[in-house]
């Protein structure tokens, strides 16, 4: 998964101007709360477990790995279309072990730029 990680990463073409969604805030009194804005590398659609849950990676923040942090979004916050890689997200929420022993953020809020 690195590997496919990795090349997704530098398959991204950058643009001189990057349109940036409003950074969200991580919510007052939530525990253990981080916020990233960046642009997404990975998108996952269909949740394995079945519980309707978006997944996607963007390179922000070092979370997850340097300069990636994974966004767990859950089903009642995802946006009516789903992002696509090269979108730009911001996320804010509490620091949780994802199901492959990953670190990343469980979404309280979620905002994505096209």
């Amino acid at each position: 998964m690195t590997g496919a990680l990795l090349a997704a990463v530098l398959a991204v073409p950058l643009p001189a101007a990057e349109p940036r969604p409003e950074p969200v805030r991580c919510p007052q009194g939530a525990a253990d709360c981080e916020a990233v804005s960046g642009r997404i590398v990975f998108v996952e659609r269909v949740d394995p477990d079945g519980d309707g849950d978006l997944h996607v990676v963007v390179t922000a923040g070092s979370i997850t790995g340097p300069g990636l942090t994974a966004i767990d979004v859950r089903k009642g916050l995802r946006p009516k279309r789903d992002p696509s890689i090269g979108d730009r997200a911001s996320a804010a929420g509490p620091v949780q072990t994802g199901s492959y022993g990953q670190q990343q953020i469980h979404a309280l809020r979620f905002r994505v730029e096209r």
